[in-house]
């Protein structure tokens, strides 16, 4: 018997051959394998029939049998069945189940990898912080989302490319400006002159130091030496600038998220792409002039109300340097795009997709995709967190690294739907204790390890074993969870939802957990004993792939 990697595409391209022989001129209808609720209705059910009672004018009963007895000879299935108005229900052979183990320790970190995306280009936009401050908890979401996003993209067989937009121009930059310029010349958030809107965190101070003392920065593909001069207002803006982005990179080195491309805004207008937009739009016929201002037509495209490009005192609105990046995204080739941003860019959507459309380039109606998560609210000793000391406003993302760890802080920014509002609990997130969901998963990550370890054999050993001895209702629940995980992933990247990731590892773990406590691994009897090392091994291989989906680490002691 072979080993399945995946069982629904295994059962989908089996329905497919027999849906050839039995109606090849629907040879293209859309197979649907999907698990029944009830264990009594078998492992997967398929409606196939159902589908092909109108085009076929036949009872779906009659197709069902049909499709049976058109199905590919195989050992994988035990036996076949028809319920209700015409759903096939399918059984796996308990021997087919058993082997996901030895396909799991053969496949090893490739496990669960599948080919969804047949290598089709997706770029993904994430975190696309301004450079006035260091990262917050809001952008760690958006890191942790967004990085999560693209390694469940690249595991279902897309070409991902991850990317972050700098909005290095505009009123921010100049309150960033303003505020160094005043710290070089020793003024303080107290001073009459200080603006209302200017930065007042610490960090400003250690701009303002680090330009007068002429130091050089790199950030990215930009390298930049502070001159000394507190009068030298563009300097300060490009030394500024260059300092906040290094830093932020930094944080996001030691949050474990890498980019492949960095955007600037100000680059879309030094090189000339946001006048070539406007240019396109107007020659379009979708603007018009209005109170000596320049409008977008965005009503014709299912806005609420037409937008403003160029403003009456001169000047662009910020939306027209994100069509126009927007724009070039498509230029560039990506068919696909994702944007993970906070829920407060809800309102642009509409108005971005309007501008794109009003191009008349041939981008599709709803692209780019969004992902939008909501706020994050920190919690320490049962009471909100609000402020950092370096930042002065909000808590750091480094402030929660340096907290609680890397691990902790990914997985619980990723575990719950970006939808949600997450409730952050520092002292959850370090509590040694299966209240904890990451220390509760890489517990039985080690837990596994340390069974391996007493045992002290050659795992090479373990895909050799004997699996019918996995019989036991602990085992039949771990194999179906393994089955399930390449058909977990495929959903996740298919729903863009990270989170169902972290579920499926506390569900696992507590599946593994309950075995282990109900069962001995090192017996005597050998054919048992090799079977259940190798089951729980497997299980840990699982749970190290699924922790790398999140960017966790899955530690062999604790």
């Amino acid at each position: 018997m072979s080993v399945v990697q995946n069982f629904k595409s295994h059962l989908s391209e089996l329905f497919a051959q027999a849906l050839r022989a039995v109606a090849p001129e629907a040879g293209d209808t859309s197979i649907t394998i999907e698990r029944p609720k009830q264990a009594a209705h078998g492992d997967y059910a398929c409606n196939l029939a159902m589908q092909l009672a109108k085009p076929m004018r036949k009872p779906p009963r009659e197709i069902a049998n049909a499709l049976i007895a058109a199905l590919p000879k195989t050992d994988f299935i035990e036996k076949v069945e028809i319920a209700g108005a015409g759903f096939i229900n399918v059984f796996i052979a308990p021997a087919a189940k058993q082997r996901v183990v030895q396909g799991v320790l053969q496949a090893g970190a490739g496990y669960g990898r599948g080919h969804a995306g047949r290598g089709e280009k997706v770029q993904v936009e994430f975190v696309s912080a301004n450079p006035t401050g260091p990262l917050h908890i809001g952008h760690g979401r958006g890191a942790a989302v967004g990085d999560c996003l693209c390694r469940l993209l690249d595991a279902s067989g897309w070409h991902v490319t991850r990317e972050f937009y700098y909005n290095d121009a505009g009123q921010q930059i100049d309150n960033l400006t303003r505020s160094v310029q005043l710290r070089c010349k020793g003024l303080t958030p107290e001073s009459p002159e200080w603006p209302e809107d200017g930065y007042r965190g610490d960090y400003i101070i250690d701009v303002a130091n680090a330009f007068m003392a002429k130091e050089t920065v790199e950030a990215d593909d930009q390298r930049y030496t502070g001159n000394g001069d507190a009068n030298d207002a563009e300097a300060i803006r490009h030394f500024a600038v260059a300092y906040l982005r290094r830093e932020q990179d930094l944080d996001l080195r030691a949050f474990g998220v890498g980019f492949d491309v960095f955007s600037l805004e100000s680059a879309l207008y030094t090189d000339g792409k946001v006048e070539e937009t406007v240019k396109k739009l107007i020659a379009s016929g979708h603007t018009y002039e209005q109170d000596d201002a320049l409008w977008l037509r965005t009503t014709d495209f299912g806005d609420d109300k037409d937008r403003v490009m160029r403003k009456r005192e001169g000047g662009y609105t910020y939306f027209v340097p994100d069509v126009a990046y927007h724009w070039d995204k498509w230029k560039r080739g990506f068919t696909r795009v994702i944007n993970e941003q906070g829920a407060d860019h809800h309102s642009t959507i509409t108005r971005v997709r309007a501008g794109l459309q009003a191009l008349d380039v041939g981008i599709p109606q709803g692209w780019p995709d969004y992902v939008l998560h909501q706020m994050v609210t920190v919690l320490k000793n049962g009471e909100e967190v609000k402020i950092s000391k370096r930042a002065g406003s909000y808590v750091t993302l480094r402030d929660l690294i340096d907290e609680v760890g890397c691990d902790a802080t990914r997985y619980f920014l990723a575990a719950r739907h970006p939808d949600s509002q997450l409730v952050f609990d520092i002292d959850l997130a370090k509590a040694q204790s299966n209240d904890n969901p990451v220390y509760y998963i890489q517990y039985a990550h080690a837990r596994i390890h340390a069974v391996l370890g007493q045992w002290g054999g050659d795992r090479q050993h373990l895909l050799l074993a004997d699996l019918s001895p996995l019989e036991s209702d602990y085992e039949k629940v771990l194999l179906q969870k393994m089955i399930d995980f390449p058909q977990v992933i495929e959903t996740a990247a298919g729903d863009l939802a990270p989170h169902q990731i972290a579920v499926y590892l506390k569900d696992l773990a507590g599946d593994f957990h309950s075995y282990y406590n109900a069962s001995r691994f090192l017996v005597e009897d050998e054919r048992v004993k090799l079977s259940r090392l190798a089951m729980i091994a497997a299980v840990a291989q699982v749970i190290k792939n699924g922790l790398a989906l999140l960017g966790v680490n899955a530690p062999e002691k604790m």
